[in-house]
C-alpha cells in the first residue's frame, strides 16, 4: 500500500485532556510568531512500552492552539496520548495556530522497534477489519438483504446500542434529549438514493489499520485509500484519506465525512453515522447499513411470506355495524380521541403500516404541538334527538353538524365544513369532509381504536391515517 513508506500505521487511544494555558505577554493578538518561538515536544515512553509504542505529544508554546495530524486522526490538544499498534517508522506533524495565522513545523520522525498488538486485540477490532494480519469487505445495504434498505435516520442523541441502555424508545441508545429513528424500507422509499452498485469498503490491519474505499456511485471520488481509528470505548470511527460509501444525494450534507459513530456492528454487519447539516433538512444522523462481502456472497434470497395486510384493514360492517361501533348504539354517543401517548399517525401502503408509537414519526409528522392538542380534543359521534350528530371540540372550541355513512365504501360525509381534529398550520392538519374508515376492528374498538384515512395517494396505494381511540 502506497502509505506503507513512512506512515506504517497509528493507531492511537486518546488520553484525559490537560490543558496548560500560560499567559505571556510578549504575544499581542495577532502577531504571527516564527517557527523559533514555537516549542513543543514529541516524547516516546519507553517504561510503558519498550518498543516506543506509547508516544506523548506536547505542546509548550502558550497562547497557541494545538494542530497535530497522526495520519490517522488530528487533534487539538495541549498534550495528548498515543499509541502505535505497529513497529516502524511514523511521521508526526505539528501546527500551531496564532494570533496571526497557523505556523507549520517540521514533522518529527520516530521508530517504534516492536509491535504491541494489545492495542487492537478487541472484538470490535477483528468485526470490523477481520483482525491482525486479515481484512474485511463491507457492501451497502441497498438489497436489503438484512437491514430495511441502506439508509435510516437518527436524532442527534443516538448513539451505539448497549444492552439495557438508557433509551426504551427504539433499537438504538439515546444519550442526550434528540432521540429518535426512522428505519424507512428502501422497496417503498427509493427516492433516499439512487439504486446501483455503489462498490466496496474495506478495513485491515495488515502492518496498520488501512482502508480502502472504491465508490462506484461517486466518480469523483473514485478509489480512495487512507487510514482509520476505531475508539471501542466511545464507539466511534475515524478515516483519514478515504470516506465512507455514501450517495450523491448528501454528498453535500455532512461537513466530515470521516467523523463517524458507530452505531451497531457484528461480524457479518455494519451501522455508522455521520452528522447531517442543518441546512439539509435539520441536524439528523444519517445511518448508512453494511453487511459483509462474506454475508452477501453466501446470501440466498428467501420465500417472503405473504403476511397480507394488517389487521382491520378494509374492514368489512353488515349493515348498521358501522353506525354503532362509533355512537355505540341507538340514542347514544361515543368520544373518540387521537391517540397522542399511542401510535397517532400512520401512512397505511397497500394495507400495511409502519408506525407503532409517536415517536417513529416525530418531527417530520407529528410533534409537541399535535400532542398538546390531543390532550385537549376529541371528536364524538352520537344519535341523540333521532339524527347523526358529529361534534368537534377543538381545544375548547366547539364545531358541530351531522353526518352520513356510505356502508359501500366506509366512508364518512360531515355536514358544515366539518373534519377531524386539526393542527392549523401543519402540513398533516385534515381539511376533508369525507374521511374513510381504513382499519377498524368490531368487537374490539374499546382496546384497538379506529382508523379514519384523509387523503389517499392512489400512485403508492397509500392513506394517510389518523387513530382515534376511546378513553
Amino acid at each position: 500500500m502506497k502509505s506503507y513508506r513512512k506512515l506504517l500505521a497509528l493507531i492511537f487511544i486518546p488520553m484525559a485532556f490537560v490543558a496548560s494555558c500560560i499567559v505571556d505577554d510578549q504575544y499581542d493578538l495577532g502577531e504571527l510568531l516564527d517557527p523559533s518561538q514555537i516549542h513543543f515536544r514529541v516524547v516516546q515512553d519507553y517504561d510503558v512500552d519498550p518498543g516506543g509504542n506509547t508516544v506523548i505529544l506536547i505542546n509548550d508554546t502558550p497562547e497557541t492552539v494545538s494542530i497535530w495530524d497522526y495520519g490517522t486522526g488530528r487533534s487539538n490538544r495541549q498534550i495528548d496520548t498515543v499509541r502505535f499498534a505497529f513497529q516502524g517508522e511514523y511521521e508526526i506533524r505539528f501546527s500551531a495556530m496564532t494570533g496571526g495565522g497557523i505556523v507549520e513545523m517540521e514533522p518529527v520522525t520516530i521508530e517504534v522497534t516492536q509491535d504491541n498488538l494489545n492495542y487492537v486485540d478487541d472484538p470490535m477490532w477483528t468485526a470490523l477489519s477481520g483482525g491482525v494480519g486479515e481484512e474485511k469487505t463491507w457492501i451497502l445495504d441497498i438489497d436489503a438483504r438484512y437491514f430495511n434498505g441502506p439508509l435510516y435516520f437518527y436524532g442527534t442523541d443516538n448513539g451505539y446500542l448497549a444492552e439495557g441502555g438508557p433509551w426504551e424508545g427504539g433499537d438504538t441508545g439515546c444519550y442526550g434529549d434528540d432521540c429518535w429513528a426512522w428505519e424507512p424500507d428502501y422497496e417503498g422509499n427509493q427516492w433516499l438514493m439512487d439504486y446501483g452498485d455503489y462498490g466496496t469498503m474495506t478495513f485491515n490491519l495488515r502492518g496498520g489499520p488501512f482502508v480502502t474505499v472504491n465508490h462506484l456511485m461517486l466518480p469523483n471520488r473514485g478509489v480512495e485509500q487512507g487510514t482509520y481509528f476505531l475508539d471501542v470505548n466511545n464507539k466511534t470511527l475515524t478515516m483519514t484519506g478515504a470516506a465512507p460509501l455514501h450517495n450523491q444525494g448528501n454528498a453535500a450534507c455532512v461537513s466530515n465525512w470521516g467523523d463517524i459513530r458507530i452505531m451497531s456492528i457484528t461480524d457479518e454487519t455494519l451501522q455508522i453515522a455521520v452528522l447531517r447539516r442543518d441546512s439539509c433538512d435539520g441536524p439528523a444522523l444519517l445511518v448508512y447499513n453494511f453487511v459483509s462481502q462474506e454475508y452477501v456472497d453466501n446470501w440466498q434470497p428467501g420465500e417472503e411470506e405473504d403476511e397480507g395486510p394488517d389487521e382491520g384493514f378494509d374492514p368489512e360492517f353488515d349493515s348498521g355495524e358501522l353506525l354503532n361501533l362509533l355512537t355505540g348504539g341507538p340514542s347514544s354517543g361515543r368520544k373518540w380521541y387521537l391517540d397522542g401517548e399511542g401510535n397517532p399517525v400512520d401512512w397505511i401502503s397497500a394495507g400495511k403500516g409502519w408506525t407503532s408509537s409517536y415517536e417513529d414519526s416525530y418531527d417530520w409528522g407529528w410533534n409537541g404541538d399535535w400532542t398538546a392538542i390531543a390532550q385537549t380534543s376529541y371528536i364524538q359521534f352520537d344519535r341523540f334527538g333521532g339524527q347523526n350528530n358529529y361534534t368537534r371540540n377543538q381545544n375548547g372550541q366547539i364545531f358541530t353538524g351531522t353526518f352520513i355513512i356510505n356502508e359501500a365504501t366506509n366512508e364518512i360525509t360531515l355536514s358544515d365544513n366539518n373534519t377531524l381534529i386539526q393542527n392549523p398550520g401543519h402540513w398533516m392538519s385534515p381539511s376533508a369532509g369525507t374521511i374513510r374508515v381504513v382499519k377498524a376492528f368490531p368487537g374490539e374498538s374499546t382496546s384497538k381504536g379506529i382508523w379514519f384515512g384523509t387523503s389517499y395517494d392512489e400512485d403508492g396505494d397509500e392513506w394517510l391515517s389518523f387513530h382515534y381511540i376511546l378513553r
